[in-house]
């Protein structure tokens, strides 16, 4: 576990530019890694930690129910970005789980059962296989009641440092990121852990 104190941390960080926080970020790692799905305006955290350290392993966890339009969005951004990819995928495959269970209904055992299988299993993982002590994120203020509750650093259940660069940033911020840098957006994304935008699957909280 990294021992930084967090509220001074990130008094320090609020002003500072997207750069300027991985690039702070870095020099304290010794095992970094960023996590994606994909979603809508991922590229841009994808595209600032990687112009900082082109090699840095990039964990994606495919649920196996990513619209197309999401795994087109992917695969471009992979060969764009020249994404170090870590691919985890759940260990039952979207047919098995289509027969057996399908996607169950939120607050229910199967659903329970259905994130962890899809999203936490292999979150974990690659957790366990990476060992970070730095986590790159993308969470923004504004997105959820816990996301709020958090700021650009704070620590994950294990202790990692989870460092957020864009956490004070609007839509509107990002979508002028984007048209700088000249970067794709997609919005056709799936979640089936999570069905509402507001709701929390687990991974974070």
């Amino acid at each position: 576990m990294m021992d930084v104190n967090i509220e001074g941390i990130n008094k320090e960080l609020k002003n500072k530019s997207p750069k300027q926080i991985i690039e702070w970020a870095l020099s304290i790692a010794k095992n970094p890694v960023i996590t994606t799905n994909f979603r809508p305006y991922e590229v841009a955290i994808l595209h600032a930690c990687t112009n900082v350290d082109e090699n840095l392993k990039v964990i994606w966890c495919d649920t196996g129910y990513n619209t197309p339009n999401t795994y087109k969005h992917a695969f471009e951004l992979i060969k764009k970005l020249n994404l170090n990819i870590q691919l985890y995928v759940p260990k039952q495959t979207v047919g098995y789980r289509d027969v057996k269970m399908g996607i169950p209904q939120v607050n229910t055992e199967d659903h329970k059962l259905f994130t962890e299988q899809v999203k936490l299993e292999p979150f974990k993982r690659a957790m366990k296989e990476h060992q970070p002590d730095v986590w790159f994120t993308n969470l923004r203020h504004g997105q959820t009641a816990f996301r709020d509750s958090i700021d650009i650093v704070s620590k994950s259940k294990d202790g990692i440092l989870k460092v957020s660069p864009f956490y004070y940033w609007t839509d509107t911020e990002l979508d002028a990121y984007l048209k700088a840098q000249n970067l794709p957006n997609e919005f056709k994304y799936f979640d089936p852990t999570k069905v509402l935008e507001n709701r929390e699957c687990g991974l974070h909280s």
